[in-house]
């Protein structure tokens, strides 16, 4: 979470500071229209920036990925410069309109209208071709703001289905690219040839080159390979579907640990899955494991064939089980086993001579699973154990250390609930692991 925090609050303090170096020294007199102005552009600045940031976070720049220690927490950041973005730009909408409200409702005198870009300095051709734009700039923008509102809104409702979310996503690379022109328009002149408008361009050039990307389906199209779904089997009681796809020679392996976009149905797109199987280039084969936990994955049993084509889009992740300890913890939390499940099967061939604890919380588990978890466990020499929630009550930081004296020693692997991993960070944290010990999967897309 580290680099999330340091990121997203750089990249605010960065802005603002830039900001206030270029507006620097204030007017005299600070009249309400004065502070009007100056609050229009910083809110500007900052809803543009972080936009901006957030478009460069959807392209999955590899270099991204090393910064922030997987996709899934460039997926956390990409949320949290959205809802950064929406803040920002429902301030500045507010305060633009602010005084036309003012105005109307008889509390201020309406102030005096001034010529389009008539204080600005004479620059010549682009000047005035930026000030020609301005009435279509404020009108674009408005309506672009308008429907950023209603996208980010869906992107954040957990109950809208995951197919309209992923449908509507894509607008927005339109919705940016006319807020882009409504801030190269609207944005003070002079403040292109400080810093902070330099800063801003090169965001927005960034973006842009997302935006394009987006929306011609270029993203990932190299790491995208196709495949057929080889043979899958379900486990009804538990709402579980395993499906093996054999991939084409594209395919360049992957960890234990990573996920990828697959794509079952056209219609439906791509959804992430953590990989459940280890490489093996012999076989080219490669298994998921999803828990109907959402309308795609509900429906996916009646929708998977054998030989049916698929696309699959990866490896992606660093849940990759890398650290210099000797001694490691895993927990996984209901369908969270998956990646150990990878890991096993992968230290079943290629013994790394760690320490292991696998623990698998669950509420219940059917018979066939746990036999094959308990084989895969004792062909990697990995100790189980099994804790199902009704029968032998949840798993705190309390229970693990006093299961496991020797946690100290160890590194903590968590994928599961995100409050729940959260709840057992803080607990071992506090009684005395290193805060860079525990390695949490965010595997939440949206």
């Amino acid at each position: 979470m580290k680099p999330i925090r340091i990121t997203l609050w750089s990249l605010l303090a960065g802005l603002s500071l830039l900001w206030i170096a270029a507006n620097l020294p204030l007017p005299e007199t600070l009249t309400v229209i004065a502070l009007r102005n100056l609050a229009v552009q910083y809110f500007g600045v900052i809803a543009i920036g972080t936009m901006s940031v957030a478009m460069i976070l959807a392209m999955r720049a590899p270099a991204v990925d090393r910064w922030l220690n997987g996709l899934d927490k460039s997926y956390r950041l990409h949320k949290w410069l959205g809802i950064s973005a929406l803040v920002a730009a429902l301030v500045h909408w507010i305060v633009v309109n602010g005084p036309k409200w003012a105005v109307s409702l008889g509390i201020m005198d309406a102030p005096e209208r001034r010529p389009p870009g008539g204080d600005l300095p004479d620059l010549g051709a682009v000047q005035t071709f930026l000030n020609s734009q301005r009435g279509t700039a404020e009108g674009l923008g408005e309506w672009a703001f308008y429907a950023v509102i209603a996208l980010i809104v869906v992107a954040l409702v957990r109950r809208i289905p995951y197919r309209f979310f992923a449908a509507t996503h894509a607008l927005i690379a339109i919705a940016y690219l006319v807020l882009v022109f409504h801030a190269a328009v609207l944005m003070d002149f002079d403040a292109w040839m400080q810093p902070v408008g330099i800063v801003t361009a090169l965001l927005m050039v960034g973006g842009v080159v997302a935006a394009v990307l987006a929306l011609t389906r270029q993203i990932g199209r190299r790491r995208r390979v196709s495949g057929k779904i080889a043979a899958f089997r379900q486990f009804p009681s538990m709402r579980i579907t395993e499906t093996e796809i054999t991939v084409d020679q594209d395919w360049p392996g992957h960890e234990a640990g990573q996920f990828a976009f697959v794509t079952f149905d056209r219609k439906e797109g791509a959804h992430p899955f953590t990989i459940a199987s280890a490489w093996d280039p012999a076989t080219r084969s490669i298994t998921f494991i999803s828990k109907a936990l959402g309308d795609h994955t509900e429906r996916l049993p009646e929708i998977l064939s054998v030989g049916a084509d698929v696309s699959v889009e990866g490896p992606y992740g660093r849940f990759t089980f890398d650290d210099p300890m000797d001694r490691q913890i895993w927990i996984g939390a209901g369908i969270g086993i998956t990646p150990f499940i990878a890991r096993l099967k992968h230290l079943a061939t290629a013994p790394d001579g760690r320490t292991v604890d696998l623990f698998h919380t669950v509420p219940e588990i059917a018979p066939d699973p746990e036999a094959l978890l308990q084989a895969d466990a004792a062909a990697a020499g990995v100790d189980l154990h099994l804790i199902r929630d009704g029968k032998d009550g949840l798993l705190t930081g309390a229970r693990l250390r006093e299961r496991l004296p020797d946690w100290k020693g160890a590194s903590i692997w968590f994928c599961g609930p995100a409050a729940f991993g959260d709840q057992l960070r803080r607990d071992l944290v506090a009684n005395g692991l290193k805060p860079g010990d525990f390695h949490q999967e965010l595997f939440n897309m949206r």
